[in-house]
């Protein structure tokens, strides 16, 4: 991929409103099929969007992510995604969140890319949330119920803030009624009220997207002499929650570090384990295994010179 959507963003290159739809289609579809398959991301930001000259669009960079927690009583890791695109839930210490703080991310990226600025740009977390509450206004009891004492406390000795959504018509001739109504879907206070990422791909506003996509874009689609040949599901879902069994067998650096987050690994390794010398022999047959009989990448295949140097 040859860019990234941010420096598409700041760049002098013209966005129409077809280019904001194709993108914002791609970015919900890919964040579907993670969803689908019980993965947050936790760090869509637009430098984690990789683009090329033809628009192709890929979610990359899954540092932070990890597998959907279902027990609420599980504490989570609140030091996630890039400021400017975090979820006010996650602002304020919600110690479990679910896959709502992707679709915030989202949302202000697609308020970036029709105003060609960032939303929400704040010095601190707490003026962060301030910038938040200007917009959407002061939230109700109901959606501070999981919030810390310090951050709840802040939202209610401040003064009652009125929503001021009608803004958002200001960010560009693009801000039609259909996009300002999608992108309030997706900014909304409560995680729990928030719209999902695969009932966002079925507002009328991505319709000319999803075409231009599947059209002339996509892969899943083809075309022959007589015409083109769609899909029968544009917005695929994973087959099957992703698993993280293999990991159960590797040295987690982050326990030796005496971290507590339930990460992907999720049971003690096996101590006869040694990091340097089995954990390349297990990605590479974790890999080898998934490819399902694909062509392995070059990184991994066992024949060339890179892997000989990865190896040892």
């Amino acid at each position: 991929m040859q860019s990234d959507l941010h420096k598409v963003i700041v760049s002098p290159q013209p966005l129409t409103t077809d280019h904001i739809k194709v993108f914002l289609y791609q970015i919900l579809r890919g964040l579907k099929y993670l969803h689908s398959a019980g993965i947050l991301h936790r760090d869509i930001k637009p430098g984690n969007l990789l683009v090329n000259s033809n628009c192709l669009l890929k979610i990359c960079d899954f540092g932070l992510a990890r597998v959907e927690e279902p027990d609420p009583s599980r504490h989570m890791t609140q030091e996630v995604v890039t400021q400017y695109y975090r979820a006010p839930e996650v602002l304020m210490g919600c110690r479990h969140y679910g896959s709502a703080i992707d679709v915030w991310s989202v949302g202000c990226i697609f308020a970036e890319l029709l105003g060609r600025r960032i939303l929400f740009q704040a010095q601190s977390p707490i003026q962060q949330l301030d910038l938040i509450t200007d917009l959407l206004g002061t939230p109700p009891l109901s959606a501070l119920a999981s919030a810390c004492e310090g951050a709840r406390a802040h939202i209610l000795r401040g003064p009652h803030k009125p929503p001021s959504l009608s803004v958002l018509y200001m960010l560009s001739d693009g801000a039609t009624h259909e996009a300002v109504h999608l992108l309030c879907r997706m900014l909304v206070f409560d995680p729990a009220k928030r719209i999902s990422g695969g009932d966002a791909l079925s507002h009328p506003y991505l319709d000319e997207g999803r075409l231009r996509y599947h059209t002339c874009m996509c892969r899943c689609c083809y075309s022959v002499a007589g015409g083109r040949v769609y899909t029968r599901d544009f917005e695929p879902a994973a087959e099957r929650p992703f698993s993280h069994s293999y990991e159960n067998s590797l040295l987690s650096v982050w326990q030796g570090k005496g971290g507590s987050e339930p990460g992907l690994v999720r049971e003690p390794p096996e101590p006869d384990l040694t990091l340097p010398s089995v954990l390349p022999e297990l990605i590479h047959r974790f890999i080898t295994e998934h490819q399902q009989g694909k062509r392995v990448p070059l990184c991994i295949n066992p024949q060339s010179a890179a892997f000989k140097t990865f190896i040892r």
